[in-house]
């Protein structure tokens, strides 16, 4: 079975139209992928905290998750997102599933390394492959959450980007993270030009340039980092272009590319 592991975040979500998902249905039809999604939700568990009155606070970009914030993490993420995602799949006529990582101990986790400031924060150790297996041989489309437990039952909030990297690590799968961008791209005389594919030199390249900067560095060092442990192929694509994903998955100039080693063609 070949993969794609569709990461979409929570700042995306809204912005996504019907056509996104009538996509994710189309890809899983037409046979030749199986589509899973992992999904985060970020503006949703700042809202929920916000009018619950926990307190929350963040450290190099990541959120520090006490037992009372992983309450509500939980319930954005797994509860509303989760579920909000499985129903617009219904409505494109697909049949999704919604997990979190902590059902059927489907993301095995433990604290983010080297970090005790963070709390339950925490990374991926290990995945249930079988029970994704499980889900796609009925014909489902898994919707997962980012929440992880060790094996004392502890809970853990991981970050979505890096939870969807581990999965699709796991599943020697494609990995592509759902932006409101075209991809990465530079302005010439005012116009967005896309950069279609990039390897390693170019995105060093990129980055001491300055056209790679603020959040997107962490995102292309971590699809590189996937790229050496078995993923096929990292993209980043505008899923709230009209059947911009489809198009994607067909091969088309659509989005960024990544891969480790490859001619990039000089734009």
């Amino acid at each position: 079975m070949n993969y794609v592991v569709i990461k979409c975040g929570g700042s995306v979500f809204e912005q996504l139209p019907p056509s996104f998902y009538q996509d994710i249905v189309t890809i899983q039809q037409k046979g030749k992928w199986q589509p899973i999604i992992v999904h985060g939700g970020g503006p949703l568990i700042s809202q929920l905290l916000e009018q619950t009155g926990v307190k929350t606070t963040f450290i190099n970009g990541l959120r520090v998750t006490t037992n009372e914030v992983l309450d509500v993490v939980e319930m954005a993420l797994s509860g509303s997102m989760n579920k909000a995602i499985v129903r617009k799949i219904a409505e494109a006529e697909g049949k999704a599933i919604g997990v979190s990582g902590i059902d059927g101990n489907l993301l095995e986790a433990k604290p983010v390394k080297d970090d005790t400031t963070l709390g339950y924060v925490g990374e991926v150790i290990q995945v249930n492959t079988n029970l994704v297996q499980s889900f796609v041989e009925q014909g489902l489309i898994p919707v997962v959450s980012p929440i992880g437990k060790d094996r004392t039952g502890q809970r853990y909030n991981i970050n979505a980007d890096m939870a969807a990297s581990a999965v699709a690590q796991a599943l020697e799968a494609k990995l592509c993270f759902i932006s409101d961008i075209p991809g990465i791209y530079h302005e010439v005389n005012g116009e967005k030009q896309v950069f279609h594919q990039l390897n390693e030199t170019k995105i060093d390249e990129l980055i001491q340039q300055e056209v790679i900067f603020g959040g997107m560095i962490p995102k292309v060092k971590s699809a590189l980092s996937a790229l050496r442990k078995n993923v096929r192929e990292v993209s980043i694509v505008d899923g709230t272009a009209d059947h911009g994903l489809e198009e994607f998955m067909q091969g088309k100039q659509v989005g960024t590319r990544i891969a480790l080693e490859q001619e990039v063609p000089h734009v």
